[in-house]
């Protein structure tokens, strides 16, 4: 190879590998929008420390898929929260009357180990096909008596309102998700009433070549409990980036949070770990 081809080769590469590099970047920024026009499919793993009576642990995979739907002027956003926990057994026999709240979900730990699926929760946001500066979504959320064991949830139908109110400008992405879940039917007077309050700061800033810093903590408020057992907030971050396998792209991100504030029985710490696969449309 020639000097002048060796040239125009490693330019040809340069400019291809940062054009790949800025793709990357653009795409992370748009996977960081709950209501962007994007179907992804998150896997989100949760490693929850000393949970219950005896500190043991809870494992949750919780599947969030998106699928945008366009309405003209708006799109919907179909959002599912589908959590596959596995709870450790605790070693004292007393166990806890009120179930924590753990992120999304709410567990009832007991002596035995117990895996399975959770209840789900459904979400759907009106939002602008085009929106401006500040970017919102609206609408309700279910929450459905899917729980396999009586230890992953309870019986009990829940609804409510959601919003999410977003901004990006320029390398950041700042806003935040907001809802009121109550019972609206119990299969019986021993399921629990419910009244959850969560709110999900969502801090992003963006680097180069696909790399974000991130946190967005789940606190929530349990206005059934009494005194200082209401809230879990935690408190933490981490990073992730934007890299594609072919033309395939994923978001992968690796977090920490520590609760600064949480009722009896309920974690001290969540790892989490995510993969988003992304199907730009």
């Amino acid at each position: 190879m020639s000097f002048q081809k060796f040239i125009l080769v490693s330019i040809s590469l340069t400019i291809a590998a940062s054009a790949m590099a800025g793709d990357e970047t653009d795409l992370a920024k748009t996977s960081q929008n709950p209501v962007g026009n994007i179907i992804s499919l998150p896997f989100e793993n949760n490693y929850y420390t000393d949970v219950g009576p005896t500190e043991k642990t809870v494992n949750s995979m919780v599947l969030k898929p998106v699928i945008p739907v366009n309405l003209g002027k708006y799109n919907l956003i179909n959002r599912l929260i589908v959590p596959v926990t596995y709870i450790e057994g605790q070693d004292s026999a007393t166990v806890p009357e009120d179930a924590p709240i753990i992120g999304p979900i709410q567990v009832f730990p007991g002596t035995d180990d117990e895996f399975g699926l959770g209840n789900i929760q459904y979400q759907a946001w009106i939002s602008p096909a085009n929106p401006g500066k500040l970017i919102w979504g609206f609408g309700p959320v279910v929450e459905l008596p899917t729980n396999s064991d009586d230890a992953l949830g309870s019986d009990t139908w829940s609804a409510g309102p959601s919003l999410l109110l977003l901004t990006m400008p320029g390398d950041w992405v700042v806003g935040a998700i907001v809802q009121q879940m109550w019972d609206v039917a119990r299969s019986s007077g021993d399921d629990p009433e419910v009244s959850r309050f969560t709110l999900q700061p969502i801090i992003n800033y963006n680097l180069e070549k696909g790399w974000y810093l991130t946190s967005k903590p789940v606190i929530t408020a349990d206005w059934e409990q009494e005194g200082t057992d209401k809230w879990s907030i935690p408190v933490g971050g981490g990073v992730g980036r934007m890299v594609k396998f072919g033309k395939q792209p994923v978001d992968f991100s690796l977090a920490a949070y520590k609760y600064s504030k949480n009722p009896d029985f309920g974690p001290n710490w969540d790892i989490q770990l995510t993969v988003k696969f992304l199907f730009p449309q």
